[in-house]
């Protein structure tokens, strides 16, 4: 097997970033040689012999923009930045960009546009794409520019410029939009199809055309007319310069989509806020009506954004290679999550052995160069990092004195990073708005690749350091520098004009991307999530200890957001998002077109499984949310691997203890004495990380505290409740169950709660048992919803019965109850095919005991062959079962799952929501 993580100098990839509050003064730097920064300072000038952003043929480049942005900070590291990066020199257009459900290409005619909707596999099995394929170009007649520019941008929308002297032409493109929003002069409106366009409606100015089996919807001004020659659609624009396109779920959506046609976005935003353990965000656009007076718009929602709002919901849907996009007829719509939890470490346990511990940690601050002969910013973070995460951990069994030594280790580190003019330092570049170390790596400097991964360390020792000397963190001392370093990566600022708003973590996809350019076919990507979510752990942790809270929100929102796209889009938790074409569990890393099962630098299992889990740390805790993909994911990686782990065997005894305590202790046991640490690890975490676990137990997710740094852990039918108080005054930490624990000024408290002990999510009604079907996925004991409807998938003409394919998953947490002695499930569900024949819905409903993650009983139902007639069926139980396995037993704190799938048949149908008589009755009082 190749060594661990030694990654090609080749391998020029990975970046993203995320988002802070309240870093100081938004004024660009002071134009001299070295900035000066608190008692740090960076420079305005890169380092003799080194580079910045370039062409692949290592020809220096400036952003693409036009004129009138030309004085705004680029988001790099977005999922349209080869827009403005020009990665290739051949290319001054774009790569292709994935906006979902369409997607996007500039050309030298205007903007090629498709909505790929089959996937494809890839890299003999390795990676699933729904690769970009042009359906239709949309241009101005004659349009040939010599190249293409962003023009303007705002959170998930941007806005790219053509001009060839005679003509100009702009389009507003979007994360969720269907819609592409066109402004020309100097030619009439022309759509250029891939192949001659089938017309299923013609209203003059409105046009539906479909193409290569896409619907698409041409909205020229009112007065004009839509001609079809051939593949070229055209229309005169008279008086007015605006037309747009959409790409429709089907053809009788044609009126909802001409309602907004002419209400056309013209930016994006979203907002967070963080109170009592949850986690809230809304998603706006602004639109200008150009006829009429509709504001509205439509929307077509991510999954890990369905799963958590509750807003009202359209039956139309959209394929995309994060699973299902569900759309909402509306300018805006919220989302609610629980937080994610967060602790500076895992809290004091009786399983773990200080003499032994003491022995782990005194092997690190003794070795000859703790910093492993580090000299690039990613490997001396990844230094810094080892260091961070034994430093409460020391303080904890009484080693003051290591603590302090590790603590002196890394501020002379990072002060040595934080001052300009040595061997290493900070630059600013003044046309990129960013700042680089130096030395760099993995593209850092000349891509502007990885800042979040790298930078994400050096915030984190940061935040560390400041919870045991706020002096040393105060602006005026390092934590300035540490402050302009999460400026660069996670600026909460949109009108800094020294740094761009929340550089590269896409508010809309919900995570982070690597690259700075963008310049694949296949889109942006990110590999290693978990560095991600390091820097947001590191920002809720600086906030928390520095008195920050807008930053601690800040970084709570991140993580909680990019915890669940994690959890459906790299471990495909749920099992909806990955194509069953794919037959993997996990990816290693996920693209614009997809996903795939590998990573940069190896095609070994370990480290495929292994990079979306590093560094492990108590920001890490939300990935025991998804108890069930773990145990899948380890599966697959130990039969990829031919048997267990043994490069990265730690951080995947690590990562199995978050569902399996005892089998990762069973594993530690019998491996730790001849293996080696991963570079970011060390035996003194691993000790203390898996024994803690195992003494109290994996997280417990299900219930939240009302500070970010609290946690909750269950071990059988025991929890125990933890937080760290960074605070100067003794504090009550209230949980979403109702337990409340006290914590001292600046400690950590665990305790197993005091008060009420009621479930949060979604409790048991009075009568024990009646939830109703809601759009968005969820069960729900509450009555006097609004009557919707979701969309069955087709089973696209192959025999499914018995195993769900493409299902509606309806699913309700946290909920007890004792089992009813002979009583059994219920249901009844409203189907509708239509005038479809040969279809017919199946159902199963499964029940996991104490919300663990592993289903303990599962019954599949016969299914139900609905007629062709247009009206509600109603399908219950009655149908009898058609297989079963487990036995039923009580829930505490347990998951209640419907699946409902087309078990036969060649369409779609409709499963109605929102009211009684469409619900699931469990046999439990």
């Amino acid at each position: 097997m190749p060594s661990p993580r030694t990654r090609p100098a080749t391998v020029l990839l990975l970046a993203s970033a995320l988002a802070a509050v309240g870093l100081g003064p938004a004024a660009a730097p002071a134009a001299a040689a070295t900035v000066p920064v608190g008692s740090g300072s960076y420079s305005d000038t890169r380092p003799p012999g080194t580079s910045g952003p370039t062409t692949n043929t290592g020809t220096p480049v400036t952003p693409k923009v036009t004129a009138a942005a030309k004085n705004r900070p680029v988001p790099t590291n977005d999922w349209w930045s080869s827009l403005a990066f020009q990665r290739y020199g051949d290319n001054p257009y774009s790569t292709p960009m994935y906006g979902h459900p369409l997607t996007y290409q500039a050309t030298a005619g205007g903007l090629d546009v498709g909505y790929p909707t089959s996937p494809t596999i890839v890299g003999e099995g390795r990676q699933y794409e729904y690769a970009h394929k042009r359906d239709l170009t949309i241009g101005l007649t004659g349009l040939n520019s010599p190249d293409t520019k962003a023009d303007d941008w705002s959170d998930w929308t941007v806005t790219p410029y053509w001009s060839d002297g005679a003509r100009t032409l702009r389009t507003t493109i979007g994360h969720g939009s269907p819609f592409v929003y066109a402004k020309g002069s100097g030619g009439n409106a022309q759509i250029t199809t891939a192949g001659a366009p089938t017309v299923f409606a013609d209203q003059g100015n409105v046009l539906g055309i479909t193409v290569a089996g896409h619907h698409y919807a041409l909205f020229a001004p009112t007065g004009s007319d839509w001609n079809v020659a051939g593949s070229t659609v055209t229309a005169g624009l008279g008086s007015k310069d605006y037309f747009s396109v959409a790409v429709l779920p089907s053809t009788g959506a044609l009126a909802t989509f001409k309602k907004y046609a002419y209400s056309f976005v013209t930016g994006s935003k979203v907002t967070w806020n963080y109170g009592g353990g949850t986690v809230g965000a809304t998603y706006t656009l602004t639109t200008e009506a150009k006829e009429g007076t509709e504001r509205g718009t439509l929307q077509a929602l991510y999954r890990h954004q369905w799963l958590n709002t509750k807003d009202a919901l359209t039956s139309y849907t959209y394929v995309s290679p994060r699973g299902t996009m569900k759309v909402r007829e509306s300018a805006s719509f919220t989302t609610s999550q629980k937080a994610s939890p967060v602790l500076p470490a895992l809290p004091k346990s009786n399983g773990v052995d200080a003499a032994r511990l003491r022995g782990y940690l005194n092997d690190v601050v003794n070795a000859s160069d703790p910093f492993s002969g580090a000299t690039d910013t990613y490997w001396t973070g990844k230094a810094l990092g080892r260091l961070a995460q034994l430093v409460p951990v020391a303080d904890q069994i009484g080693e003051t004195a290591v603590r302090d030594r590790m603590l002196g280790l890394m501020k002379g580190k990072l002060q040595d990073w934080f001052t300009a003019g040595g061997a290493n330092e900070f630059s600013y570049d003044k046309d990129w708005k960013t700042l680089t170390g130096y030395p760099a790596s993995y593209g850092s400097d000349t891509e502007l690749n990885d800042h979040h991964f790298h930078y994400g360390y050096y915030v984190y020792a940061a935040a560390i350091i400041a919870q045991y000397d706020p002096a040393w963190a105060a602006d005026s001392a390092w934590g300035g520098m540490v402050k302009t370093l999460v400026r660069d990566t996670a600026n909460p600022s949109r009108t800094d004009t020294a740094y761009p708003f929340l550089r590269g973590f896409d508010v809309y996809a919900g995570h982070g991307w690597a690259s700075g350019h963008q310049g694949f076919a296949a889109g942006n990507n990110q590999e290693s999530s978990s560095e991600s979510t390091n820097l947001s752990t590191a920002l809720i942790l600086w906030g928390s200890a520095t008195g920050d809270t807008s930053l601690r929100d800040l970084g709570t929102f991140l993580l909680t957001t990019e915890s669940e796209s994690i959890a459906q889009y790299w471990f495909d938790a749920d099992e909806q998002v990955f194509p069953s074409s794919f037959g993997h569990d996990t990816a290693g890393m996920v693209w614009g077109s997809g996903a795939a099962y590998a990573t940069w630098w190896t095609a070994n299992p370990e480290e495929i499984h292994g990079i979306n889990v590093l560094p492990v740390t108590g920001g890490s805790l939300h990935l025991g949310g998804e108890k069930a993909a773990i145990r899948r994911n380890i599966a697959e990686m130990e039969r990829e691997n031919g048997g267990p782990a043994v490069e990265w065997r730690d951080l995947l005894w690590e990562f199995e203890s978050f569902a399996d305590p005892a089998t990762a202790k069973a594993k530690w046991d019998a491996g730790h004495a001849g293996y080696t640490p991963e570079e970011g690890e060390s035996k003194a975490h691993t000790y203390h990380w898996i024994n803690t676990f195992a003494a109290l137990g994996a997280p417990d997710t299900s219930v939240s505290g009302d500070i970010p740094t609290s946690a909750v852990f269950t071990k059988g039918t025991t929890r125990t409740y933890a937080a760290h108080n960074h605070g100067s005054t003794a504090r009550t930490v209230t949980f979403s169950d109702g337990k409340t624990l006290s914590v001292p000024a600046r400690s950590t408290a665990t305790g197993s709660g005091t008060g009420s002990t009621d479930p949060d999510p979604d409790p048991e009604p009075p009568t024990g048992n009646t939830f109703q079907l809601r759009g968005g996925g969820v069960l729900t004991t509450a009555t006097g919803g609004t009557a919707g409807s979701d969309t069955i998938a087709s089973a696209g003409g192959t025999n499914r019965d018995g195993t769900p394919y493409q299902p509606l998953v309806y699913q309700v947490r946290g909920v007890n109850g004792t089992l009813t002695p002979g009583a059994q499930t219920a249901f009844r569900l409203q189907v509708d095919a239509g005038t479809t024949v040969g279809l017919g819905q199946q159902a199963r409903v499964s029940y996991d005991f104490t919300g663990d993650g592993s289903f303990d009983r599962t019954e599949t139902y016969h299914y139900f062959a609905t007629d062709p007639v247009t009206g509600w069926e109603e399908y219950t139980q009655a149908r009898g079962l058609k297989a079963s396995t487990g036995s039923l037993g009580n829930l505490s704190g347990g998951t209640v799952r419907l699946e409902v799938w087309s078990a036969i048949g060649n369409g779609t149908s409709k499963l109605q929501t929102g009211t009684d008589k469409s619900v699931l009755v469990i046999p439990y009082s």
